[in-house]
């Protein structure tokens, strides 16, 4: 097992403040484990945990993009626990709008979160899992890692970058006694629609009354989405704990729909182009001197 189940696991999560990453962050005190939280801002985080006894609590103020930063919060952590068990990729903001409306700064700023940050945590906590050969990556992804919307361009194409970079890891770190796991949320009770986690494009274009319409749905939608934050929490323990399980799990039963909706339309158009794919093939093989 890459989870320990003779004394309190240590978890190293990003994205702690809001949201699904609190929710997992309390989860996980309440149980006993060890966390080393990082944050934008550990006051918010302390203020947000009030109520929760926070003696197994290591909060770090971290900016992702730094990748000397990052290597001094998992430094922090191991010298507070001892090691590191489980990882969780959470930090992460939306956006929303028309991909012209879309600015290059926007572009770099979401990458250099979902992505960089990212790859900056597995820079500094690979190489010690693959040396204790142990250990477990959770990247939290969305159910737009797997589908795309209109107005949710730049959000998907981060999330599907997470995607591809999580099943390289995956198959990179097998040998090596790491499991890697992909959590790919629908919509769930927190405060990602609202203006402290989502991102509203600055240049507003006319030519999109239906996007502006769906942001004003999606504010509004605020308060009663149908996923429990706390049983995705449990869920994510529940993932943890499973030695050799799926790559991907689907956190939602919006979720869960929509990829089945994806895969069978995927596999219909795969099927449909099979032919028009061979065509590109050489009669014969190349001779080859």
């Amino acid at each position: 097992m890459t989870y320990p189940t003779d004394r309190p696991a240590v978890w190293f999560v990003t994205g702690t403040s809001r949201g699904l990453g609190l929710a997992l962050v309390t989860h996980l005190l309440g149980r006993g484990d060890h966390v080393a939280a990082t944050t934008r801002s550990s006051s918010r985080l302390l203020s947000a945990l009030a109520e929760t006894d926070t003696e197994n609590l290591l909060p770090l103020d971290v900016s992702l993009t730094d990748e000397t930063d990052v290597l001094r919060a998992v430094t922090a952590a191991n010298e507070r626990f001892g090691r590191i068990d489980v990882v969780v990729n959470n930090a992460g903001y939306g956006y929303l709008g028309a991909i012209e409306e879309t600015t290059a700064a926007d572009v770099k700023a979401m990458f250099d979160v979902q992505i960089n940050g990212t790859w900056n945590v597995l820079r500094a906590v690979v190489p010690q899992m693959r040396e204790a050969r142990s250990g477990h990556i959770i990247n939290i992804s969305s159910i737009l890692g797997v589908l795309s919307f209109p107005g949710w361009g730049l959000y998907c194409a981060a999330k599907y970058a997470l995607e591809g970079l999580s099943e390289s890891l995956a198959a990179e770190t097998a040998d090596h006694g790491i499991e890697v796991s992909v959590v790919e949320p629908g919509y769930f009770n927190t405060d990602f629609l609202t203006d402290d986690s989502l991102a509203l494009a600055s240049h507003i274009s006319d030519a999109y009354p239906a996007i502006r319409e769906m942001i004003a749905e999606h504010r509004a939608m605020s308060g009663s989405q149908p996923g429990d934050p706390i049983k995705a929490a449990e869920a994510i323990v529940t993932i943890a704990q499973t030695e050799s399980g799926s790559l991907r799990y689907q956190l939602g039963s919006d979720s869960s729909d929509m990829a089945e909706g994806k895969a069978n339309t995927l596999k219909d158009e795969i099927l449909l182009g099979r032919e028009f794919a061979q065509r590109t093939d050489y009669v014969e093989a190349p001779f080859v001197s």
